[in-house]
């Protein structure tokens, strides 16, 4: 049973990250047992999950919230894992189907997710009219809807097409085509924007 998860959403950690209580006996022999191992992996992968509840959160609270439970249908499907693909497409690909999940539940309330400026700050981002120019990218990806979204942060994350499409569940030439149309949509609306002095 996995416990609370302690955000440190400043530096980007969990602290006392899990509290497990023990559902299964050490293996002998040396090898860690399987909550060793899955939190070593999450662990080595927070930034993935960090950087999928900054674009799918509204609140610091709804981010923790949604790292519990990416973390928690992490470990739910641990045991599935095959290795079949690269862990981080895994783990990609479990944690955006909790969020587009997330996101489904709560549309009807009026559900809009904002670009927290912890993505920004991820990037480590210095020059200034830069860091405009990403503000003003990531405030027009707002406006895209879910899926879009998730293909999006895969690709700024300079992931292949195939392992987007590996992660997202479509075809690669599925994935080129809508990246085709979301680069045309973004590009228009960000020249729109610095035409119209906005």
């Amino acid at each position: 049973m996995i416990g609370f998860i302690n955000f440190d959403k400043k530096n980007h950690t969990c602290c006392d990250f899990f509290s497990f209580k023990a559902t299964n006996k050490k293996i002998t022999g040396g090898l860690m047992s399987k909550t060793e191992r899955f939190t070593e992996l999450i662990k080595a992968n927070e930034g993935i999950i960090f950087k999928i509840t900054s674009v799918y959160s509204t609140t610091d609270i709804d981010q923790k919230d949604l790292y519990q439970e990416i973390v928690t249908q992490l470990w739910t499907a641990f045991d599935r894992f095959r290795n079949e693909s690269k862990i981080s497409t895994w783990i990609y690909r479990v944690a955006l189907n909790t969020a587009i999940t997330n996101i489904r539940k709560v549309k009807k309330q009026g559900f809009k997710v904002p670009i927290d400026q912890a993505v920004l700050n991820y990037a480590e981002v210095t020059d200034p009219l830069l860091e405009e120019r990403i503000r003003m990218l990531y405030k027009n990806i707002e406006s895209l809807d879910e899926l879009d979204k998730g293909i999006v942060l895969l690709y700024l994350e300079k992931r292949s097409h195939d392992e987007i499409a590996q992660i997202i569940g479509l075809s690669v030439s599925n994935i080129g085509t809508r990246l085709s149309r979301i680069r045309n949509k973004l590009k228009t609306q960000m020249t729109n924007k610095v035409s119209h002095g906005t």
